[in-house]
């Protein structure tokens, strides 16, 4: 039988939701901001299910984001900006994280940059933007800065695009200075 109506439990959509987000999270907004994505993933939950997220996994609101999908039950796809990023640009008290969701990602895709440089990082916002069904932006709300591949960049394209975006910033939300 393949007729959904003969199916005793409907098939959901998948639903791919990329992240984008601020890299210095106060260590008192982390678990805030992985309750708030905790909550907002569950519609999208479930052991193998529907939910796909995409990340570049980079620290702060990435790397939550992608703990979040994956205690969720879903899927993970990783972003990496270019060839030379977790040598050059992951600090080392995250590269066991990084190592972590690179490997329990379901795919990983590489950008073809040598260098982890503004090019690389607005490619690499334009993927998360291109495979998205939403977009979660871990944000505080503030304006682009100007450097291009920063998360008000990744919004304005988002909304741009017509694609929905949902703001992550539970009150108590800080950034490290």
């Amino acid at each position: 039988m393949t007729d959904a109506e003969d199916d005793p439990v409907p098939r959901r959509q998948q639903t791919t939701i990329a992240v984008t987000g601020h890299l210095d999270l106060t260590e008192r907004a982390i678990p805030l901001v992985r309750a708030a994505l905790d909550e907002l993933l569950k519609p999208y939950a479930g052991a193998g299910g529907p939910l796909v997220g995409v990340s570049c996994i980079a620290k702060g609101a990435d790397t939550v984001f992608a703990e979040a999908v994956l205690a969720a039950g879903g899927r993970l796809v990783v972003v990496v900006p270019s060839r030379d990023y977790r040598r050059g640009v992951v600090e080392p008290e995250h590269g066991g994280s990084y190592d972590r969701l690179s490997a329990a990602a379901e795919e990983v895709v590489v950008l073809p940059y040598e260098t982890a440089d503004r090019e690389a990082y607005e490619a690499a916002s334009a993927v998360l933007v291109q495979r998205a069904d939403r977009l979660v932006a871990v944000w505080d709300g503030a304006p682009p800065t100007g450097k291009g591949g920063g998360t008000a960049d990744a919004v304005l394209a988002a909304r741009a695009a017509g694609i929905p975006v949902d703001v992550v910033w539970p009150e108590g939300a800080a950034r490290g200075g």
